[in-house]
């Protein structure tokens, strides 16, 4: 295994120890946003720019995401000078897949990116973990998979998705084949499923009434 693909520390007996014997530096690592979505359910608004405790939805998600890689984008296909002023370079999907979906997201991700991994996560989920990466990187080295993926109370949560950078040229055939499903394309390679207990780190947010919640579970 080359320092590119992992470092080898001790396991223990939980799955994700606090010292995983297989994880991925994060400088190997890089963590890409989706917001390029038409935001249907939000009524056609952007919804990675939606305002949630004073502060758009995607830039908590980059707040929480970049401690935990080595570099950021950001796959967006309007307002794009809002959201490069956030600092992370903005990618957008091909134009002949422009809102085709979150693979193209990855896709483009996949294609602006330098380094060995990729990890997608969707630009309306705040909470999502602080040891997303490190837990995912350790389910996809230590099964010898190409892809991972968390799951909750036993629901795969796709989106948030752990990639090799060797996937590229498959996921391009894949969408040109005219598959959009994040799921199929998981199916055709080795994926590791990393259990998470808490279901409010992957809850996202979809439409106005979702952001205007006074649930005190969802404060930052």
């Amino acid at each position: 295994m080359t320092a590119s693909q992992g470092r080898i520390e001790a396991d223990e007996a939980q799955g994700v120890p606090a010292h995983p014997r297989h994880c991925i530096d994060p400088t190997d690592l890089t963590g890409l946003i989706l917001a390029g979505g038409r935001g249907l359910r939000m009524g056609g608004a952007d919804k990675g720019l939606q305002p949630w405790h004073d502060q758009a939805l995607a830039l908590h998600v980059l707040r929480q995401l970049q401690p935990q890689v080595g570099a950021l984008l950001i796959n967006a296909n309007r307002h794009l000078s809002l959201y490069r002023a956030w600092g992370a370079p903005v990618v957008s999907d091909d134009a002949d897949l422009v809102f085709a979906g979150p693979l193209a997201g990855m896709l483009a991700g996949l294609e602006s990116s330098s380094t060995a991994y990729l990890l997608s996560v969707p630009c309306d989920a705040p909470r999502l973990p602080g040891d997303l990466a490190r837990r995912l990187g350790h389910g996809l080295l230590a099964q010898g998979a190409r892809m991972a993926m968390p799951r909750v109370g036993g629901r795969l949560q796709p989106v948030f998705c752990l990639m090799e950078a060797g996937l590229r040229d498959d996921l391009r055939a894949f969408l040109q084949a005219g598959e959009r499903k994040v799921a199929l394309w998981a199916a055709r390679h080795r994926l590791a499923v990393v259990e998470f207990d808490d279901p409010l780190a992957f809850e996202n947010f979809n439409t106005p009434d979702d952001l205007q919640r006074q649930d005190h579970r969802l404060s930052p």
